[in-house]
């Protein structure tokens, strides 16, 4: 009996990855996945079916036994967001590449970025160039490699898309940059997915880079006008202007839509180049389906739906996770990280524990945070204009989270199912702050709820203790008005009336 190959997926807590590993699945592979924190992959609904190793890609000795007995290798990796991420790009690549070749791995596959032909006249930004770079640094391993470079990737939940949608529903009228004049060949995610799983049985004397990308090519005010045809909006009015500069536009793109500057700024400055397909050989190897490749428009269509119908697999904010393994988390023994302020209320809660549990892991996106809508807008916007990531990334899913993934500006860093839901604060401020809202249940239903901030210097001090005053109504709005959700939703699923609030809070800073 053959025993399947067996694929390593790297970058499995991002976009891409998240989404390849059931389409290998689902072709017959063995699967091994890699990541730096498994315990962020553990929620996700095909952890059961693969193998898991703990590693890091610029780690060389981490990466013996991550690709020990490996076939196909898959590198998506970048670290897109830092403020170096050329230079972190081009480190973990060049510890991967040889750690591949020394592993005898058959096959490496990299989903890199479309670039124009190179010319003395057309300068690449910093992001195509790194993906570039990482491709060639690929390429001379030594080990067969595919490098597939893709423009923009049209799917739910992909940095490019969330950009392109938000700037045409948020903005009916706009003055624009002039790369919204810049031609693109956009791909849907569906096709990107065939074509990186398509890659593992390339013959093994294929070693070479594929432009890959759609039947469509257009320009960025194209493809708005055509998504707002698509999702029923009026026709908008834009108005290219040339003072506006990647970086203005940038900090734009950063306030209007979900991805934050850091991201943006990027993604904008490709944009002035023209990223069209150079070669379309690779149907030689991995022909198109029967139905054709996907068009923009349907491909718009599929990730309208899929928003709408709150199934989105991935997102692109869960691939970026802050913060060092050696910060400390709330769960210290006697908090050795130093000073810990905390902030606990708890409430008797007239409902069953499961009705108090379906709240506490819906908050946030459409549902908000349950107190003081306007506070939490006004610290949202504040965040967006330094920098932060503000409140606009939502959720990925109105009803479940997964460890790893973001919630507005929070990321789930722990989730016991029915009893604890804790949420990493990604806002900027001058420390490390969390928020747990937990359910108990000795010997009636009780919510538990906790903000906590370890502040970092004497401004972390001075931040908390000028927004104290501030706790009783955010907090203490929020820990009742949770409680009275419980409860109404416990009376719906009985058919009783709401029940009479329960005893005050009590809290202690």
């Amino acid at each position: 009996m053959t025993t399947s190959p067996r694929c390593l997926v790297t970058g499995a807590t991002g976009y891409i990855g998240g989404r390849l590993v059931p389409v290998l699945l689902d072709a017959g592979y063995r699967v091994r996945v890699m990541a730096r924190h498994p315990e962020r992959l553990r929620d996700h609904p095909w952890i059961g079916q693969v193998e898991v190793v703990r590693a890091d890609a610029a780690d060389a000795a981490t990466l013996v036994p991550a690709l020990a007995d490996v076939d196909v290798a898959y590198y998506l990796i970048h670290s897109l967001g830092t403020g170096a991420f050329e230079e972190a790009d081009r480190g973990t690549a060049t510890a991967f590449a040889p750690a591949a070749r020394s592993a005898g791995v058959r096959r490496l596959i990299y989903l890199g970025g479309l670039s124009p032909k190179e010319s003395p006249t057309e300068r690449l930004s910093a992001h195509l160039r790194s993906r570039h770079e990482v491709g060639e640094i690929l390429l001379a391993s030594g080990v067969p490699t595919a490098v597939l470079r893709a423009a923009m990737i049209i799917g739910s939940g992909s940095a490019s898309f969330e950009m392109l949608r938000y700037l045409t529903e948020r903005l009916p009228a706009m003055i624009t940059p002039r790369w919204l004049k810049t031609r693109i060949q956009p791909i849907a995610i569906r096709d990107v997915l065939r074509y990186l799983a398509g890659c593992a049985g390339l013959p093994a004397d294929v070693s070479r880079s594929f432009d890959i990308g759609g039947p469509d090519i257009l320009t960025y005010q194209d493809m708005m006008q055509r998504y707002a045809r698509v999702a029923g909006l009026p026709r908008r009015l834009i108005v290219p202007v040339p003072v506006l500069t990647p970086k203005l536009s940038s900090h734009w793109v950063g306030l209007v839509t979900p991805v934050p500057s850091s991201i943006a700024r990027p993604l904008v400055e490709s944009l002035r180049n023209e990223v069209v397909c150079g070669n379309k050989d690779i149907a030689a190897y991995l022909p198109d389906p029967p139905e054709g490749l996907l068009g923009f428009e349907r491909a718009v269509e599929l990730a309208l739906a899929r928003i709408q119908e709150a199934d989105v697999v991935t997102r692109w904010s869960s691939a970026s996770v802050p913060g060092a393994p050696s910060d400390p988390l709330p769960t210290d023994p006697d908090w050795a990280g130093g000073s810990l302020y905390v902030d606990r209320r708890t409430r008797a809660v007239n409902a069953a524990p499961a009705s108090l549990w379906r709240v506490i892991e819906g908050i946030g996106g459409e549902h908000g945070w349950y107190s003081f809508p306007l506070a939490w807008r006004v610290r949202g916007i504040a965040d967006r204009l330094v920098g932060g990531v503000g409140l606009r990334r939502g959720r990925r899913d109105a009803q479940r989270v997964y460890v790893g993934e973001t919630i507005d500006f929070w990321r789930v860093e722990e989730r016991q199912e029915g009893t604890l839901l804790r949420l990493r604060a990604e806002m900027r401020v001058p420390g490390l702050a969390w928020l747990e809202l937990g359910v108990e249940e000795s010997p009636g239903t009780t919510y538990v709820q906790r903000a906590l901030f370890h502040p970092r210097g004497l401004l972390g001090h001075l931040y908390w203790w000028s927004v104290a005053p501030f706790h009783g109504v955010v907090f203490g709005g929020m820990a009742r008005n949770i409680v009275r959700a419980a409860e109404r939703d416990a009376a719906a699923q009985s058919g009783q009336p709401v029940p009479a609030r329960p005893r005050r809070s009590r809290s202690r800073a």
